[in-house]
C-alpha cells in the first residue's frame, strides 16, 4: 500500500493544514514517514511546505556519522530552513527572511526551483515553531514538519495533525517499544476539559509527585493541565496516572496515526509482531513506511 497517501488522507479528513511527525527517539523513521507524506501530497497536486524541528536531510548524522535519509525535493516545494544549508546549486528562490536565527544562519523561506537534495534546519524554540509553520502556510497548501516531542507544545490548540513514530533503535524489545509509544500517545491524546464539570487546575507540570498525591487523595474531579506536554510522566507511571485520574487539558493535540521502523542500527524486530503490538498499544491506524503495510 501507499503509506504516505494513507497518512496524508487521514490528516486531510481532520481538516489539518499542518502535519507534524514526532518520534519516541532518534532513528525511528520520522524522516521516512515525512518524506512519504510529502510525496503523496505532491502527487495530489498540493503545494507542500517543509521544515524541521532540529536538522534533517543531511547525508550523515552529525552525532555518529551514520547515513541518514535524504530529502530530494520537487520544484514548487516551499521550505523554511537556515541560510547556510541551502544548496549552492541549483538556484533557489528566496521568498522571505525571518528574524529567527540558528547556528546555521538566519531562517529563511525559499521555493525549490529544480529537483535537488535539501537540508532542513528549523527554529530553535517552541514559539519559533508556531511562527515558522504559520508563515510557511502562506506559501503552501499544507505544511509537513519533522518534529521533536519537546516542541509539540507549540501545536496545542492549533489546526495540526500529529503522526508518532517508533522504532527498534529506541527500545530493547518489542514490548518496551510498544509500551513507550502507547504511553506517549495516551499522554498526547488527552482530551479537552469540560468546564461544566468539577475540575482542579494544575499550575505547571503534572509531575510524578503531584500525580501520586492526587491518586492517594482519590481525586475524582478533572485534573486539568494547560496542554499535554505539561504531563511530565512517561512509561508505566504515565499509564497508571492516566488510568487512575481524569486528566484533561485546556489546549488539546490531535494524534492521527503511528508508524514503525522495525530495523534499527543495533537491533531489529519481527515486522508483523512489531506493527501489531504498536497498533494494540496506541489504538491508532499504524503503518510501516518501509514495508508499505498497515496493521490489521
Amino acid at each position: 500500500m501507499n503509506v504516505g497517501k494513507a497518512l496524508y488522507e487521514l490528516a486531510r479528513e481532520t481538516g489539518a493544514r499542518s502535519i507534524f511527525v514526532v518520534g519516541t527517539g532518534k532513528n525511528v523513521g520520522k524522516t521516512v514517514a515525512m518524506r512519504a507524506i510529502y510525496e503523496a501530497a505532491a502527487d495530489a497536486g498540493v503545494t507542500v511546505g517543509l521544515t524541521s524541528i532540529g536538522r534533517d536531510g543531511e547525508a550523515v548524522d552529525a552525532g555518529d556519522a551514520q547515513p541518514k535519509p535524504r530529502l530530494f525535493l520537487r520544484p514548487g516545494t516551499a521550505i523554511a530552513t537556515a541560510r547556510d544549508v541551502l544548496p549552492k546549486a541549483p538556484a533557489t528562490e528566496i521568498l522571505d527572511v525571518s528574524d529567527l536565527a540558528t547556528a546555521a544562519g538566519r531562517l529563511l523561506f525559499a521555493r525549490v526551483r529544480a529537483h535537488a537534495f535539501y537540508e532542513l534546519v528549523g527554529p530553535p524554540t517552541a514559539s519559533g515553531v508556531r511562527e515558522i509553520v504559520d508563515r510557511l502556510l502562506e506559501f503552501a497548501g499544507v505544511t509537513i514538519v519533522d518534529g521533536a516531542i519537546d516542541r509539540v507544545a507549540a501545536l496545542a490548540g492549533g489546526n495540526d495533525a500529529i503522526v508518532v513514530s517508533c522504532g527498534a533503535s529506541a527500545a530493547g524489545t518489542v514490548a518496551e517499544a510498544a509500551e513507550a509509544i502507547g504511553a506517549l500517545v495516551q499522554r498526547l491524546a488527552v482530551a479537552a476539559f469540560d468546564p461544566s464539570l468539577p475540575f482542579v487546575r494544575i499550575e505547571g507540570a503534572l509531575t510524578p509527585a503531584k500525580s501520586a498525591a492526587l491518586i492517594a487523595a482519590r481525586e475524582a474531579r478533572q485534573v486539568v493541565v494547560r496542554d499535554p506536554t505539561q504531563i511530565a510522566l512517561t512509561g508505566k507511571a504515565a499509564a497508571h496516572a492516566l488510568r487512575a485520574l481524569t486528566v484533561r487539558c485546556e489546549r488539546p493535540l490531535r494524534v492521527i496515526a503511528a508508524t514503525v521502523a522495525s530495523i534499527g542500527r543495533d537491533r531489529s524486530f519481527e515486522p508483523r509482531a512489531f506493527i501489531n503490538a504498536v497498533a494494540d498499544a496506541t489504538k491508532l491506524p499504524t503503518f510501516d513506511a518501509y514495508c508499505g503495510v498497515r496493521a490489521a
